[in-house]
């Protein structure tokens, strides 16, 4: 009470030398209270963890291949896999093929794409989390630079073993390639950029002139080189669905379904309709047939595409292609735009994990329960030791080594 007594006084006595005419007969000028009454404590701005959320308009690039009940947990650990090592593949490549094996740090730092490190992050954050395969020095004139350990340049070593043990295998591959294209020729730059997706080693373009009886490299008008087959094997026109129908056949027949469009006045029983889809489905067209000679909509054209992508999947180190790989051969393949809805309609073989713009297609039966490869191929086991590497502290390698 004494408080506010004195604070009107004051005021009083402040208005009775105020000598500018009134119009309100209690006036309260603001100069005046603006030292005894604040309004910060009142909340002009809705806070944060208040506000209503919008949702994200729905898209390709975020939109998941299958809704939450299909999904299979395995295939899509292996993408988010994939993610966590990017660095160390795509830098192990790089690295691979500069002098000396190492980069200029400040040159690395421009170079997140090749490297795969994300964008806007320091690539020395990327070299340091992992100690045993890449390092940092600093050279005599000041700069700093980051290669690949010793241990490193021995795991570089042994791959090359592998790629050369290999080599009659990757042929044979590639082979197959140009004999399910359509021309039978394949351009080198798309074998270049898919060499991972088959174990292609790096320097593959200049391996070919050893096989004058399987390959001929030709020079287009535009500087392109192209790799053309010099002689048809029928023996290697075998798919490996083909083989398979040798030794499992109804596994084969219920791989596919492609199923007979017909009137509901029909009014099948289960067993009728499905015997009646199997008469569509068989048989199957061979992916090393002419895929141009098929009508574009067709039913055999539809079969032809399917066997295609299937040979082309087991053809794969790790029997599975991300789109970026199919559409690569999209011409050789005689392939549509409607590639990705073709896949989804068969289930039974296929499993499409990652989003709708930028989705990875799994050959489901090359997989076991557990989500492990059923046959690995030693490129395969090489970098699955070279993902566990990655992951491990330098502390950690001896105990690694004992027990192999």
């Amino acid at each position: 009470m004494a408080l506010r007594y004195l604070t009107t006084t004051v005021i009083n006595s402040r208005l009775s030398h105020y000598k500018a005419p009134l119009l309100n007969p209690n006036p309260k000028p603001h100069h005046l209270f603006a030292s005894y009454f604040s309004t910060s404590f009142l909340i002009t701005k809705t806070p944060k963890k208040h506000r209503k959320k919008h949702k994200k308009k729905p898209s390709p690039r975020t939109n998941p291949v299958q809704h939450d009940s299909n999904l299979i947990p395995h295939f899509e650990a292996v993408l988010r896999r994939d993610v966590a090592v990017r660095f160390v593949t795509k830098s192990k490549d790089y690295l691979s093929k500069q002098p000396e094996h190492v980069l200029l740090l400040d040159d690395a730092g421009k170079l997140h794409r090749e490297l795969g490190f994300p964008r806007g992050r320091k690539v020395l954050r990327s070299v340091l989390r992992h100690p045993l395969l890449f390092q940092t020095y600093r050279h005599h004139d000041g700069k700093i630079w980051f290669g690949f350990t010793d241990f490193m340049e021995t795991l570089i070593q042994e791959e090359r073993e592998i790629m050369d043990s290999m080599e009659s295998d990757r042929v044979t591959i590639v082979r197959k390639l140009l004999m399910m294209s359509a021309k039978k020729r394949i351009p080198l730059s798309k074998l270049y950029h898919c060499r991972s997706l088959f174990g292609i080693p790096e320097d593959f373009r200049d391996r070919v002139s050893k096989y004058p009886n399987y390959f001929r490299i030709e020079v287009e008008d535009d500087g392109r080189r192209v790799l053309e087959l010099v002689n048809w094997d029928p023996l290697l026109a075998v798919s490996a669905l083909e083989r398979e129908f040798m030794v499992d056949e109804d596994k084969v027949k219920k791989a596919f379904k492609f199923p007979v469009k017909h009137g509901k006045s029909l009014d099948l029983e289960v067993e009728d309709e499905r015997k009646l889809n199997l008469l569509n489905t068989l048989p199957l067209v061979s992916p090393y047939s002419d895929g141009c000679k098929f009508d574009l909509w067709t039913l055999e054209a539809e079969k032809y595409r399917v066997g295609v992508l299937h040979e082309f999947l087991s053809l794969t180190l790790e029997k599975r292609a991300s789109i970026h790989h199919i559409v690569e051969f999209k011409e050789e393949f005689s392939l549509t735009k409607h590639t990705y809805q073709m896949l989804l309609k068969q289930p039974r073989t296929f499993y499409l994990a990652g989003t709708e713009m930028n989705w990875v297609v799994f050959l489901r039966d090359a997989y076991g329960d557990d989500g492990m490869l059923i046959n690995k191929d030693p490129q395969v086991i090489f970098n699955e030791k070279l993902y566990r590497y990655a992951d491990m502290h330098e502390m950690e390698l001896g105990s690694d080594i004992v027990n192999k």
